[in-house]
């Protein structure tokens, strides 16, 4: 909406809480995240009047006002019992939330009613700004709820956590939030050097601030494990297994890293435990998938010509966890992609067909993900469906997006084998050498490229592309 001449408004939007952080519907699934923040309310006891107040601001973007005020209460409650000492710092949060539901309600009193409430604490609590005030719990709490709202917005929430930690550098939840953001910012940056250690150290010092933080430690086994460190890793599973045995969110890595490990059994009977305490968690549906998957693999790889009953039950178990993920959570991207390659195991090839076009249409897709179409996608086209233009096709356009992901990585040695392929077998045309210049020039191997395009004009004379490119590489040498 426009910013209006509506002095009210004009004082609301000066106020720090979730409607001024720009957290944009669309770019979250909010029944899935209703689900997400009530688990966490049920389980992780930590910061409940965060979770209250984002419950709250789910509620008023699903048109509940009502039972948005009864999570503002409840944070309130949580306030009172757990900081009576300190209500002002911790509900300037909660009472900018009220403030905003009741203008939406139109009951422009007690909006104002809040409205002072903050301006009055803001001033005790020694501020510059009339509705603001440098809290270190409000940049948290800004984190927190920019977290929740995805990928788009973990960059943000870096800033914010990094803003909390720079007046309470030994803040454990500060920084069990900048740990778990390093984390997940991490997850989407691909690198083959070892230089990814950030998130590995701060999920050590969150560790080490608040040793009772079972899911950081969860998080912090799982980043040892891809540094290759898996003993120790399993060390801090066991032990935050041993704390808190029965919360989901700890077990469901513990299953992701047993699974990791190849101990597939083990990781699915962590699996069964986590789901009987959250059935519907789409999370955990989605590892079960993954576990059958890689039962499957397991079986085709150790025997030569494994039970076709076994391979079918197999292949059907995975297909009935992946389809239930995405009932439950219809934008997760990456279930759409496993299910479309379980169809294909199973020559169900227009089902699989399908299912890759309805993941292409989610509306929320990073590059990365479209590189993953492209080479799940290219593969499907190339191994199953035998179009190997059609493979070439998609691996190009994967290639044509970001570099440093693991796809991109995925999609160029898919390409440069099949090429290489044709090329050796005496399929190579013109096209086949222009390609592989391509893969070369994309890697800065000029010398490689220039020799694919030389044969590329051999092969057909009056390509005015390959020309220029010829021209251009030959002038960059």
């Amino acid at each position: 909406s426009t910013i209006s001449n509506n002095p009210l408004e004009s004082s609301l939007r000066q106020l720090e809480c979730h409607f001024t952080w720009s957290l944009l519907q669309q770019d979250v699934d909010l029944d899935d995240l209703e689900e997400t923040v009530n688990d966490q309310t049920e389980f992780l006891i930590k910061s409940n009047i965060t979770n209250y107040n984002l419950l709250s601001y789910v509620c008023y973007l699903k048109n509940s006002n009502e039972e948005a005020l009864r999570n503002l209460q409840k944070a309130e409650e949580v306030a009172q019992k757990h900081h009576p000492d300190e209500i002002p710092r911790r509900s300037l949060v909660t009472w900018g939330n009220y403030a905003w539901i009741y203008y939406h309600m139109e009951r422009y009193e007690e909006a104002k009613t809040y409205l002072s409430k903050v301006e009055n604490s803001c001033k005790k609590l020694s501020s510059t700004a009339q509705w603001k005030t440098e809290l270190p719990e409000i940049y948290a709490e800004q984190g927190w709820a920019l977290l929740k709202f995805g990928r788009k917005y973990y960059e943000r929430a870096k800033n914010c956590f990094e803003n909390a930690l720079k007046n309470e550098p030994n803040n454990p939840e500060f920084n069990a939030g900048y740990a778990i953001t390093m984390y997940r910012l991490e997850s989407f940056i691909y690198t083959e050097s070892e230089d990814l250690n950030l998130s590995l150290k701060s999920l050590q010092r969150a560790v080490e601030l608040n040793p009772k933080d079972t899911f950081i430690m969860a998080l912090l086994a799982l980043k040892l494990q891809d540094f290759k460190q898996v003993d120790e890793g399993e060390r801090y599973i066991e032990e935050a297994m041993q704390q808190t045995p029965d919360i989901p969110y700890v077990l469901r890595y513990a299953s992701k890293f047993y699974r990791r490990k190849g101990e597939l059994e083990k990781a699915l009977e962590i699996l069964k435990k986590a789901l009987a305490v959250t059935p519907k968690s789409a999370f955990l549906h989605h590892q079960l998938g993954l576990c059958y998957r890689a039962k499957l693999f397991q079986l085709k790889k150790s025997t030569r010509y494994p039970h076709k009953e076994q391979v079918q039950e197999l292949i059907r178990l995975s297909i009935f966890h992946f389809k239930t993920v995405i009932d439950q959570k219809p934008k997760f991207f990456s279930a759409y992609i496993d299910l479309a390659n379980m169809y294909a195991q199973e020559k169900r090839y227009e089902k699989a067909e399908e299912t890759f076009q309805k993941a292409c249409q989610i509306n929320i897709l990073f590059c990365d993900d479209k590189q993953e179409f492209c080479y799940n996608y290219g593969r499907f086209q190339h191994l199953h469906m035998k179009s190997e233009s059609e493979a070439i096709r998609y691996y190009i356009e994967g290639l044509k997006m970001e570099k440093c992901t693991y796809f991109f990585h995925k999609c160029r040695s898919a390409l440069k084998k099949l090429v290489e392929q044709r090329i050796q077998g005496g399929l190579g045309v013109a096209k086949d050498f222009g390609t592989l210049g391509f893969i070369h020039n994309l890697s800065s191997e000029k010398r490689e490229a220039i020799e694919c395009y030389e044969k590329a004009i051999a092969l057909s004379p009056d390509n005015e592309e390959y020309l220029s490119i010829l021209c251009e590489l030959r002038l960059s040498i």
